[in-house]
């Protein structure tokens, strides 16, 4: 089933018509702690079909994202008298759209979901392209399944709140997205400040209608990652693994940062291997590390972030570590098995071009 994506910010209005359109069910809504408390309320002023429905909540963060959290989604929707007619509504950032979207793609066999991505990074990332899923002993989205949502609302109304961190968090994968792309993409989203000033938000909102429909493009070709979806992996094999490191000496990064440096290391390894423009790889590095500073990795930390990367479900075999790699903007190359000491020597240059 494909996902229908509403780019508007009459978030309210598009959430009735879809309700109505489903015949009126049972509705439901998760959000986390924090949606709870700075969204919610006027949505509810707002929806007559939100305020109407049946609330449940979970805890904000992706250390959250875990079984325990989908047992107890499971049980909630459960005792409030879910049926296979009810709808889920998830209204928050990335860790509500990918566990609510798992939970609804697997109680009873399947209920129908609604997004409304909060955050930027949940509307780039999370919440379209049909990902759900939940971290699990120790690694990230380990659990999941493919299960696209009824509906996608994308709007930027809610993103005035955010701090800068989860602003440039969102702004990677787009910046990601743009380099799938070409380069007049890339350079409209380099040349626009998502922070300072305050940002436009009906300008932003374009934006990001471009850049989801990146994703949607490459999703539509491969909706179960056997190919081509391979591409949107860019960034996100070391990207992933800095996150799993971070988060097993307890000072969690956010994903699109993860994503960035990951992205670093990325156009690294495809100059070495592809010839990927030198002069293109110092902008990107130039733009990561003055709008996201540096991931301060070592030598000694190498063997576990290799380590980590061999958990990549990409990879054709444990033994081999496989990337996304360019030639040039808008030429990606999955698959690129890459050996250990290539990996290293990558890290030491991501080192020095993060001034590390």
């Amino acid at each position: 089933m494909e996902q229908k994506l509403i780019f508007t910010n009459h978030v309210s209005e598009a959430v009735d018509e879809l309700v109505e359109a489903m015949g009126t069910p049972a509705v439901f809504v998760l959000c986390d702690v924090n949606t709870r408390s700075f969204v919610l309320p006027a949505l509810q002023a707002q929806s007559q079909a939100i305020a109407g429905a049946k609330i449940i909540s979970t805890k904000s963060g992706d250390a959250n994202k875990n079984i325990e959290a989908l047992a107890s989604l499971w049980k909630s929707l459960s005792d409030l008298g879910a049926t296979r007619r009810s709808v889920l509504i998830n209204v928050g950032g990335g860790v509500v759209t990918d566990l609510g979207g798992f939970g609804a793609a697997t109680f009873k066999r399947g209920i129908r979901f609604i997004n409304i991505p909060t955050t930027l990074l949940g509307a780039v990332d999370a919440a379209v392209g049909g990902k759900t899923g939940v971290n699990f002993n120790g690694l990230k989205n380990e659990i999941g399944a493919f299960a696209n949502a009824d509906a996608v609302i994308i709007s930027t109304c809610f993103f005035n709140t955010l701090p800068q961190q989860q602003l440039l968090s969102g702004y990677a994968e787009m910046i990601k997205h743009a380099m799938l792309q070409d380069k007049p993409t890339l350079d409209r989203l380099l040349g626009y400040s998502v922070v300072y000033p305050v940002f436009d938000s009906e300008a932003l909102l374009g934006l990001l209608r471009e850049s989801v429909s990146v994703k949607e493009s490459i999703v539509a070709g491969d909706p179960t990652e056997k190919g081509l979806r391979r591409a949107l992996n860019l960034g996100h094999t070391a990207g992933h693994a800095i996150e799993s490191l971070a988060y097993k000496y307890q000072s969690p990064v956010p994903h699109g940062y993860a994503v960035a440096w990951g992205l670093v290391i990325s156009m690294v390894l495809s100059h070495m291997e592809l010839g990927f423009p030198s002069e293109i790889l110092h902008r990107i590095a130039d733009y990561v590390l003055k709008n996201f500073g540096p991931y301060s990795l070592n030598c000694k930390e190498y063997p576990e972030l290799i380590d980590f990367m061999r958990h990549d479900k990409k990879n054709p075999s444990p033994d081999a570590i496989s990337f996304t790699l360019l030639k040039d903007i808008g030429q990606p190359v999955c698959g690129c098995v890459v050996s250990e000491d290539k990996i290293e020597a990558a890290l030491d240059i991501y080192r020095d071009l993060m001034h590390i």
